[in-house]
């Protein structure tokens, strides 16, 4: 299942995720995983939850992230849920690619939650990415 968090930026989208990941991590019983971009997370999640900073692989395109997302999945059998901090920084702002992302990531994915924050307003979002909201 995939959810997002919208909202522009300063609006409280990573404070909401970092909630979500530490309460995770008190009742999940599978691993908890944190990507990122620029590893700005390490004091604010449990320590727990494997954090990713996608820098360190040099992802930078939405086909890439999906690439290293399904390698993620398939190298742990046991992540029960995924946490994704800032989507459009790590593929750019073509709303449709987006779209086709969450698409492909949601056939393969349906055991997992996946959570992604979006720094965008909904109104401004296509309908193929809203049918994703949280």
């Amino acid at each position: 299942m995939i959810k997002l968090i919208t909202g522009k930026r300063g609006t409280g989208k990573t404070k909401i995720l970092v909630d979500m990941i530490n309460d995770a991590v008190a009742v999940t019983k599978g691993s908890i995983v944190c990507i990122e971009k620029s590893m700005q997370l390490t004091y604010d999640i449990h320590y727990r939850a494997r954090l990713v900073d996608v820098d360190a692989y040099e992802i930078d395109s939405f086909d890439k992230f999906y690439g290293f997302l399904m390698g993620t999945i398939a190298s742990n059998y046991d992540i029960s849920e995924i946490f994704v901090d800032g989507i459009l920084k790590i593929g750019g702002r073509n709303y449709d690619e987006l779209a086709a992302l969450l698409d492909k990531i949601n056939v393969v994915a349906k055991d997992l939650t996946i959570v992604f924050t979006v720094s965008e307003d909904n109104a401004n979002l296509p309908d193929s990415v809203k049918k994703y909201l949280a």
